[in-house]
């Protein structure tokens, strides 16, 4: 894997974005209730199935490395908001398979240590901002 990922996100008008990374699109938008018009998911759901989906694949690649099959792998992450913060205080993982729950928690706690994106929000990270203006009318 690089040592550096780069996803770039196009306004595409109103409260819609294109996300686009390595030949991939995603829309991503607000509901009409907050002014967009529904075309795609929602930052905070993107983030939120970033997890579940993280956490889903590291689950069934523990499950392969043991030799275990996974039959009915379903992960649902839960966000529950931090009052009238704009960011989310708790994350809960919730994995759901066909398998023996002993052997499904080994697997699960494997995962743990697999998965980047629950890696990532477990340690914290470093967040820097930047900017690049495009008006002619001031050069560089």
């Amino acid at each position: 894997m690089a040592e550096q990922l780069e996803v770039t996100a196009t306004w595409r008008g109103r409260w819609a974005t294109d996300v686009a990374v390595r030949g991939h699109a995603l829309r991503v938008d607000e509901p009409p209730s907050a002014g967009g018009e529904d075309s795609g998911m929602m930052p905070t759901e993107v983030f939120c199935a970033a997890l579940a989906s993280c956490f889903c694949l590291a689950v069934a690649y523990a499950g392969r490395r043991a030799r275990v099959p996974t039959p009915e792998l379903t992960v649902v992450a839960r966000a529950r908001r931090a009052g009238q913060e704009l960011r989310y205080e708790r994350f809960v993982v919730e994995t759901e398979a066909a398998v023996e729950a002993p052997t499904l928690g080994r697997l699960v706690e494997e995962a743990r240590s697999l998965c980047w994106v629950s890696n990532t929000l477990a340690a914290g990270v470093a967040l820097e901002y930047g900017h690049t203006s495009r008006d002619a009318r001031f050069p560089k």
